[in-house]
């Protein structure tokens, strides 16, 4: 019957932006590695019932953002170096068969046009990149991958490395703020911003060059946390 639905489409909306939110306080900082809270604390935090604040923690934490505690609620994961090195090369894995598909493929299915659009949230990413705005690089680096996987017609790959690039971001995240927020540092000219010549290397449809391109960007990467994390 028409208007059966409604609540839970509400309900499952609801959850969706509480999950969202949370994600971003997570990689704003606000929310830390270890921090505890309750459903209860979330839901006066947003003025909601329990019941979609239960659902959206349950959910981050089925993606390794949150961990449950029986007795305490949820705390923020904490990610290692191990787990960051471990996240870098699947994302590699994962995007070596992106760009083979779209050197195969990309003619017959015609994705300049989508490039295109990819190369402009590349632009902005390299932009935010280059000025050392961590928070807008997040943002337009999540929407350029997202984007690009797209292209390769599997939503379920292109969830699993949009979930896996915020995992490593929320892992990286944590070095990044601590060098600005408590070091006073400056991330301008440390951030990797070779969006741009990644798309460049997929439109001459060069799987090759966009993979030298990635391997570099992952070195360039886990040689940054490491340095901050040692500092």
């Amino acid at each position: 019957m028409p208007g059966t639905d409604g609540p839970a489409v509400i309900r499952s909306t609801l959850r969706q932006q509480i999950a969202d939110a949370l994600r971003d306080e997570v990689l704003a900082g606000r929310l830390e590695p270890g921090q505890e809270f309750t459903v209860k604390e979330i839901a006066e935090q947003y003025g909601v019932s329990a019941t979609p604040v239960r659902e959206a923690l349950v959910n981050l934490t089925a993606q390794g953002l949150l961990d449950a505690d029986q007795h305490r609620g949820f705390r923020v994961h904490e990610h290692t170096l191990d787990d960051y090195r471990s996240m870098l090369e699947a994302r590699s894995l994962v995007a070596d068969g992106i760009f083979r598909d779209l050197a195969a493929h990309g003619a017959r299915r015609d994705v300049s046009d989508a490039l295109f659009s990819v190369r402009r949230r590349g632009e902005e990413a390299a932009r935010a990149a280059c000025a050392g705005d961590l928070t807008v690089l997040i943002g337009y680096d999540l929407r350029f991958w997202r984007e690009l996987s797209a292209l390769f017609g599997n939503p379920y790959l292109s969830d699993f490395l949009h979930r896996l690039r915020v995992k490593s971001w929320v892992c990286a995240v944590t070095h990044l703020r601590r060098w600005t927020d408590i070091k006073g540092g400056d991330l301008r000219g440390l951030l990797w911003s070779r969006h741009t010549e990644l798309v460049d290397a997929l439109v001459r449809r060069d799987p090759e060059a966009a993979h030298a391109i990635v391997v570099e960007y992952n070195a360039h990467s886990l040689s940054l946390i490491e340095r901050l994390a040692a500092a």
